[in-house]
């Protein structure tokens, strides 16, 4: 018996209008982009200016409850930072806002990421596209007080830098080092992705136009992350370790594909 494509409802905060067609809900397609991404958008409101701050942070999708559920599972989206940033302090200090009786959620936040796979080129500037993978969750972020749920975090976040990094540091972890982090764990309500992949199109007139078809190239520039040949510290003894070239090599591959696979077929959310 298969088990069920978990989705996010449709609400009016997520429903995705323009291009619906490309609009995905999948928890397991969503908590991969987010996964995926080595920077994160943050979007949250402070007391103190008029305009929302977004900031560039490192984060990932898990569960500290059930370590053990999937991409496809319902999860908090844990978020690493300085303990005394201001995304920190303005999420503690929005814990003594007192509501009107009601249970206090955490302070909203909108987190953003995406992924362009290739440039398409059209006949028409008017059609020219992107191929790409993008999704924003809505949710409540609190800050991660325990500090087995904070180790959790600290782990799972390290080792989506390079899988198995963490058991390959210095452990345990200082005091210092606990104290100085800041964890937040955004409980997830809602979210959607838009993704775009397919070859060049255009309409009939220009279709029709055969001077620009013969003069014109179309089509896709593939685009793709690539890691580079390692650089070893002046302080390194080692050799480079296979599960650090195992990754490097299998990150390069999987990005090519997934780029190349997107540059194929009709317009279409991949």
């Amino acid at each position: 018996m298969g088990r069920f494509n978990l989705e996010y409802p449709k609400e009016a905060v997520n429903t995705v209008k323009r291009y619906n067609a490309h609009a995905v809900y999948s928890l397991e397609t969503i908590h991969k982009i987010v996964n995926d991404s080595q920077i994160l958008h943050i979007s949250f409101n402070t007391p103190s200016q008029p305009f929302p701050v977004t900031l560039p942070m490192i984060g990932q999708m898990g569960s500290f409850d059930r370590p053990s559920a999937d991409l496809g599972d319902p999860l908090d989206l844990y978020l690493h930072g300085y303990v005394s940033s201001r995304l920190m302090n303005t999420c503690k200090s929005s814990l003594n806002d007192e509501t009107s009786g009601s249970e206090h959620q955490g302070m909203p936040v909108c987190v953003a990421a995406s992924h362009v796979d290739g440039l398409v080129l059209t006949l028409a500037s008017f059609s020219h596209n992107y191929n790409y993978r993008s999704t924003v969750l809505y949710g409540y972020a609190n800050p991660v007080i325990d500090e087995d749920e904070k180790l959790y975090a600290m782990e799972l976040i390290t080792n989506s830098v390079v899988p198995e990094r963490w058991d390959h540091t210095r452990l345990p972890i200082t005091k210092a080092e606990i104290q100085s982090t800041g964890i937040l764990k955004v409980r997830i309500t809602s979210g959607s992705a838009k993704i775009s992949a397919g070859q060049a199109t255009d309409d009939k007139t220009d279709m029709a136009n055969e001077a620009m078809l013969d003069s014109t190239w179309t089509g896709v520039l593939p685009i793709y992350p690539t890691m580079g040949e390692p650089v070893p510290s002046e302080y390194n003894r080692v050799k480079l370790p296979s599960y650090i070239s195992d990754f490097s090599n299998d990150f390069n591959k999987d990005h090519k594909e997934l780029s190349l696979k997107a540059a194929e077929g009709d317009r279409r959310a991949l």
